[in-house]
This record gives C-alpha cells, sequence and structure tokens, in this order.
C-alpha cells in the first residue's frame, strides 16, 4: 500500500527429528537448521523491518553445557547480522581445527545454535520502540530445564490490563505490562504449576529428583498448560514456543485471525507464518503443508512425536484479509488467485467512471503489491471491453464488421506510471518526520499520458491514512497533466482499528473516518459530541455486553458519499486534474476472499469482545484530541 504501515510479524519453527549427524551425512551440511532457518527467514522478510531474533535449543545436553542460545538484532539488515553472528566462530575456526566439525557431537557440544530446536522471530512493532527488548524471541529463563521457556509470536492482545491483573492476583511481579510479556509470564505460571504437580506425585513414590526430572520430561502436559493460559485471551495470536528439556508449541487464536502453516516429514517439522516460505525452504507442493486450525495448537513432543490439540474452543473463522490483499507474499497460490480476483472486481465501477473510453485512458499501479491485482483489474477492462463491443454489435449498434474489428482492436493503455524510489522507506520514520519524506518517495514517468485529454487510473492496495496521496502521488500525477485522476483501491474504506497486530489504532488517521466527520459537521455537528458520551457510557458495561455503536459515525452515509469526501480531502488544492476515489465493495471482498473474512477494519464487526471496547476508546481518544493508542 502507498501509506506507510507497520503490520504482522512473522515466526518460523524447525525441529529436526534425526540427529544433526544424519543431515550432515544426507545433505552434506555441516548447518542444515541453520540454512533451513536462515531461507524461512529472508522469505518472510515483509513481515519484518525493526528487528529480527533466533533461539535455539539442544537436546539431552549435559548438566554444565549451555542448552540454549539467542541472538536478537534491530540492525537494518537484521536477520543477516543475527547469522553472520551465530556464523561467526565457525568462519575463524583455523584449518588445523576444521578436522574437528566431521565429529557432530564435538559440534553440538562445542558450538552455540547447533541445536535440535530452532525458533525465529521478524519483528514488524506496530507500537514501542526499535530496541532490543521488544525484539522476540523471549526467555523465561530456569534451572529446571522443564520450566525453562521461550516465546515468539506473531500477536496483539486487546486486554492486556485484565491479563496483567491476572498475573499480579496469582502473586506474580512482572517486570512490565506489554502483551508478550504478559502472555510469556501467563504461559510460564501454567507450566511451572504442571512441572510442580508432577514433581509432587513422583516425589510420592519415593523416587529421587534425579530420577524425577527424566519423568516430568516425558509426561508435562503442553496441551493442559496452553489451554489454562490463553482461557482468557482476547486478541489474534500465533504463539510459538519451546521449552528447555526439548517439547515445542504453536497455537493459533480461536478465530484464525493470525497465520500459521506447517509440514512434517521423517525428518522435520517446519512451522511458518506463510506457506510458499515452507515451499520454498523445503521444496515441498503447496499440497502437504497444511494450517494450524484455528484455536488448536501443534505440539511437537521431545521424542518427536507431533499432535495438533484443541485448545481453544474454535469460533467462527475470521482469518485476517489484509494478509489477502497486501500483507502475505502474492507468491501462495491461493493468494495470487484472490487478489487477481480482487482487481477484476473492481472494473465495472471503472468502466463507468472512465464513461468505457479506452482510447483516451491509462492504466497503471501504486506500489508494487498492487501488481498482480492490477493484473487482474486489466484482463478484466479488455474482456468487458469486447463484450461490450459485440453486445453492440448484435444491437446494430456498430454497423459493420470493419467498425467492429477496429474497436475491438483498442487495447487498454497499460503504463508503469510511478515508480518508487526503494531506497526511501516512509515506515522506518515517526509519525513526526513521515511527512518529509513522501514528498520524495515516488518519481513519475514523463510523456505518457495526453495532456488534458486522458484519464489516469492508478490502483492501489488500500487507502489508510492517505496521506502519501495528498502529500506525494497526487501531485506528481498531476504533472503529467491528465485530465481526470482516478485512484482505485483494491481493499474496502478502512473506518476502524484494528487491535489484532496492525499498526491501525487511532481513529483519526482514517481518511475515511475524517471524511465522515466532515459529513457530520454539514449534516449536524453535535452528533458526535452526542456520540462521545453516549461511548464513555457504554464502557461502563461488561466487556461482553459493548456494542460498536462507532458504526454510527458512518450509518447515514452510502460509500460513494464518503469517497466523494474522500478525494475532496486528499486532492491537494494546488494541482490542476479532477480527482475520483474508487473503493472495492464489502460484498465484492467476501467474493474475492471466500476463506478469509476477517473485515473488521472496514465493517466494524469484531471477532472478539475487546474489539468494540478498543473501537470505542478509539473514538473518546479522537474526541478528546489524545493521539495515543487505543488498547
Amino acid at each position: 500500500m502507498s501509506d506507510p504501515i507497520k503490520h504482522e510479524c512473522g515466526i518460523a519453527l524447525i525441529r529436526l527429528l534425526k540427529p544433526l549427524s544424519y543431515y550432515k551425512e544426507k545433505y552434506g551440511d555441516l548447518h542444515y537448521g541453520l540454512n533451513k532457518m536462515y531461507l524461512l527467514m529472508e522469505k518472510q522478510h515483509n513481515r519484518g523491518q525493526d528487528g529480527a531474533g533466533l533461539a535455539t535449543i539442544k537436546l539431552d545436553t549435559a548438566p554444565g553445557k549451555s542448552y540454549f542460545d539467542r541472538e536478537r538484532s534491530v540492525d537494518k539488515q537484521a536477520i543477516k547480522a543475527i547469522f553472520d553472528k551465530v556464523f561467526q566462530p565457525f568462519n575463524t575456526l583455523a584449518d588445523k581445527e576444521k578436522d574437528r566439525l566431521k565429529d557432530m557431537d564435538y559440534v553440538k557440544n562445542n558450538f552455540p545454535f547447533m541445536g535440535e530446536l530452532l525458533l525465529g522471530h521478524l519483528r514488524y512493532g506496530t507500537h514501542g520502540g526499535n530496541d532490543m527488548s521488544n525484539c522476540h524471541p523471549r526467555i523465561r529463563a530456569n534451572n529446571w530445564k522443564t520450566r525453562t521457556l521461550i516465546v515468539a509470536g506473531n500477536f496483539n492482545m486487546t486486554n492486556v490490563d485484565e491479563l496483567f491483573d491476572r498475573l499480579v492476583s496469582l502473586g506474580q511481579f512482572p517486570r512490565e505490562m506489554s502483551d508478550t510479556m504478559t502472555v510469556l509470564e501467563k504461559i510460564g505460571h501454567f507450566l511451572d504449576a504442571n512441572n510442580q504437580r508432577l514433581f509432587k506425585k513422583f516425589k510420592t513414590s519415593g523416587l529421587s529428583n534425579a530420577d524425577i526430572t527424566p519423568l516430568i520430561e516425558h509426561e508435562i502436559n503442553v496441551a493442559d498448560v496452553l489451554r489454562n493460559a490463553a482461557e482468557d485471551f482476547d486478541g489474534g495470536y500465533a504463539m510459538a514456543g519451546m521449552i528447555g528439556h526439548g517439547d515445542a508449541f504453536v497455537m493459533r487464536d480461536p478465530n484464525g485471525i493470525r497465520p500459521a502453516f506447517f509440514y512434517k516429514d521423517d525428518e522435520v517439522v517446519v512451522v511458518a507464518s506463510e506457506r510458499p516460505a515452507i515451499q520454498t525452504a523445503f521444496n515441498v507442493h503447496r499440497s502437504k503443508v497444511q494450517e494450524i486450525k484455528p484455536g488448536h495448537a501443534l505440539i511437537i513432543k521431545k521424542d518427536g512425536s507431533v499432535g495438533e490439540v484443541e485448545c481453544t474452543k474454535p469460533l467462527e473463522r475470521k482469518a485476517c484479509s489484509f494478509e489477502r490483499i497486501y500483507f502475505s507474499r502474492g507468491s501462495d497460490f491461493e493468494i495470487y488467485q484472490e487478489r487477481k480476483m480482487l482487481g477484476k472486481l473492481l472494473v465495472p465501477n471503472i468502466l463507468k467512471a472512465v464513461n468505457h473510453d479506452l482510447q483516451n485512458t491509462v492504466f497503471s499501479y501504486i506500489p508494487n503489491t498492487a501488481e498482480v491485482a492490477f493484473l487482474g483489474m486489466t484482463e478484466e477492462v479488455q474482456k468487458q471491453h469486447i463484450e461490450l463491443k459485440l453486445q453492440a454489435f448484435n444491437r446494430g449498434e456498430i454497423k459493420s464488421t470493419e467498425e467492429l474489428m477496429t474497436q475491438l482492436a483498442i487495447m487498454p493503455r497499460v503504463e508503469k506510471i510511478a515508480v518508487k524510489d526503494v531506497k526511501m522507506r516512509t515506515f522506518i520514520t515517526e509519525d513526526t518526520s513521515r511527512n518529509d519524506l513522501v514528498h520524495h518517495v515516488y518519481d513519475v514517468t514523463y510523456g505518457l499520458v495526453k495532456n488534458n485529454v486522458d484519464t489516469l487510473v492508478v490502483l492501489d492496495d488500500s487507502i489508510v491514512r492517505g496521506t502519501t496521496l495528498k502529500e506525494s502521488i497526487l501531485t506528481m500525477l498531476d504533472r503529467l497533466q491528465p485530465k481526470k485522476i482516478i485512484v482505485v483501491s483494491s481493499a474496502p474504506q478502512i473506518r476502524y482499528p484494528d487491535c489484532y497486530g496492525i499498526d491501525m489504532s487511532k481513529m483519526g488517521s482514517f481518511v475515511a473516518f475524517q471524511a465522515a466527520v466532515q459529513l457530520w459537521k454539514k449534516k449536524d455537528d453535535t452528533f458526535l459530541h452526542s456520540l462521545y458520551k453516549r461511548c464513555k457510557e457504554e464502557l461502563e458495561k461488561p466487556i461482553t455486553e459493548i456494542e460498536n455503536l462507532v458504526k454510527e459515525v458512518y450509518a447515514p452515509f452510502s460509500d460513494e458519499e464518503i469517497s466523494t469526501e474522500i478525494a475532496n480531502i486528499v486532492r491537494p488544492q494546488h494541482i490542476f486534474s479532477d480527482v475520483q476515489v474508487i473503493y472495492q465493495t464489502i460484498d465484492n471482498l467476501h467474493l474475492a476472499c471466500p476463506n478469509n473474512q476477517g473485515d473488521w477494519y472496514f465493517t466494524g464487526n469484531y471477532p472478539t469482545a475487546g474489539g468494540n471496547r478498543v473501537t470505542l476508546n478509539a473514538f473518546i481518544n479522537y474526541m478528546e484530541g489524545k493521539n495515543v493508542r487505543a488498547y
């Protein structure tokens, strides 16, 4: 999307099911697991721009030997920085020492990160600074391996305050109030409780502490730990974790908001946020890669057994549609087809807006992530153009075959109009300095538009704030002197905050909300203040009874009215071209993405109770002039 926005983190987990020597002998690769993890992380690089992290666990190490390692980085090339450090001990070995690398037991015991269990994370922070402490994986260390917990995830919780208070009521003293630390301590608490229960059970049998430890490793019930921990989670999450002795898990929220996929054979178990990353790293067909079911956890025991168990009751599937529109890479077969369909479904409104005049219309897209939807759009423009001309010929409106052939020969004029300077990254700046950069992020290709004759149709993934349109893109496009600029969004109007991972929590930032406010000022300038008071009262109710009253902000106005007002807002006063904005409809979004209908940012229909509360808080913050997070 042309608007700068931070979004979803990425996770990657690998469990090697064979001894390290197996992979060296079969693949000739001393670092088989690490190299596969590097690939998984790089193939999900789009999910992390603020930092990255890697942790590994070695199975069955002797006491006194380090059994887990972790490296994190907030470097601009964080993945490379991490793996440079990981491989550094190998790269600096003297020639006479390299013979020792033939002994994989020696390698495992004497080199860090040479473990059978690996967990990688790519951080795209929605809030908070870009310092190391915010990077995953996070560790809850303990001298008992079965109590050591390492967690990384793609999640946001809407009820952090309640979860924090619950920890305090359990007698804990959490060091911070972030959702990451709260989740880590919540799981850790029930992991401790499970350990303690098993310890008491075996102690009554007269066993020594040393004898009890391996029994706990075998019998620890990860599913019960997760069920207890997740009982009052409200949010979207895909959480990956490793326990010091070698168990691992990936747990998904009951609505399936956040994505998680896995693949298993007799050599590895692998989990990632995106299916194509697994397909590429392990060269497997998409049919072999499964989706972790909503409300379930994939649990990998130390002995290599794997099972998918229900941890929270699955609810209506509300997988994030933004994954399909923009976040996930378009190399996924299903996402590719869905994005093409999103472009295709826009065509009737586009042709209506240009009065079916393809000779004097130029089609383009911004940014590159809109390319697949653009392909679908232009293919459908050509198809509908042919159908309309054939219908006109059959009705006798086109008089001759020669005239028909002339009309059918008209092709959509497709051009690469806007070019993004990849060195200019608006998403790495804070709000206060972003405007200084957006003026220079895009440039245009000159000489392709007939001055004051052509209409320029530009497709975007979505229009969130409208900042980049207003501050940069429309000014640049106007330099081409088109008669009219039509900006088309393959996503519907973003009207409500997201509270499950995307950086969209401030109501006043949404250009659709700004447009509705302007329309209310013309209609009834007392309404917003009245709604503000009612929202304050609504928040006094139990969370499960809170309704999304903010829907009333949009209720009286049609999508077209709001789109027209958005065009007025984003159009710079100094440009000469007319500006029109066309959005995708909700119905067409659902038609294009039938299995991923999480649409709360468009409709206000939140899948969890906490979502309604977040929206009310966001509206109240706007009315009170507070530029703060709504949850």
